[in-house]
């Protein structure tokens, strides 16, 4: 929402831009003329229409995005440069053509009012009249050039952003982003060693349950790692008397 709220006014300066040629009289238009003939209030036109596109763009876009990443992870559980480029150009292509149709009820709602042409009092009426004069495909023109633009666009900025963010990387929970390191295969050394005052299956219960916290990519604050356990059991029996 915070990304409409600054977006909007460029996108409609860039469509009266854009479709200006089409005038043949009149003064030259440039962004500072679309400014001052919109007003601010006029900058936020079509924003409804711009919310019900960017939203559900990234409701789509950031879970094909991290799913897409675990699927192009190596076994260790890492994602390269290449992976993570891959993974963020797919992930624009179901984002950007899905939301088409938003896109396409902004735009109109956004062009310069001309005579001869349909005008458009909202987003509702903006759909109605679209869908009553031009039919249902008029809300899918433009998206194999969304999805162009998107693509890498977003595959680009994604890859960037992994990258940068294993660069200067800020331990704010313990916690790596994922794909961004090698895990370490558990082995027999992660165990805890054995409590003699525990009897029945408890190795069987120690092999089973050995890692936990680390498991499903949650941090459990209740459990303490096996690493530390092996530490602190170190450290005891060093500072008992020989």
């Amino acid at each position: 929402m915070c990304q409409v709220m600054f977006t909007n006014p460029l996108e409609i300066v860039k469509i009266r831009l854009q479709v200006a040629g089409e005038i043949q009289s009149g003064p030259r238009v440039s962004a500072l003329n679309v400014c001052r003939e919109l007003g601010f209030a006029g900058l936020y036109k079509g924003a409804s229409a711009c919310f019900l596109r960017d939203i559900p763009f990234s409701a789509i876009y950031f879970p094909v995005y991290a799913h897409g990443k675990k699927y192009l992870a190596d076994e260790d559980g890492h994602n390269s440069i290449p992976s993570l480029l891959i993974a963020a150009t797919i992930a624009g292509a179901p984002a950007a053509s899905l939301v088409t149709p938003a896109d396409v009820i902004k735009t109109r709602l956004q062009v310069k009012e001309r005579e001869g042409f349909t005008t458009y009092k909202g987003l509702f009426d903006c759909a109605r009249k679209i869908w009553a004069e031009e039919g249902g495909k008029a809300f899918w023109k433009g998206a194999p050039a969304r999805m162009f633009r998107s693509c890498p666009q977003f595959g680009v900025t994604l890859m960037v952003y992994e990258v940068l963010q294993r660069t200067f990387y800020i331990d704010f929970g313990g916690r790596r982003p994922e794909g961004s390191e090698v895990k370490k295969a558990p082995s027999i050394m992660d165990l805890p060693p054995p409590n003699p005052d525990h009897i029945g299956g408890y190795r069987l219960a120690v092999a089973t349950f050995a890692g936990i916290e680390r498991k499903f990519g949650l941090a459990l604050p209740k459990f303490t790692p096996s690493e530390i356990i092996q530490a602190q059991v170190k450290k005891e029996v060093g500072a008992q008397p020989s």
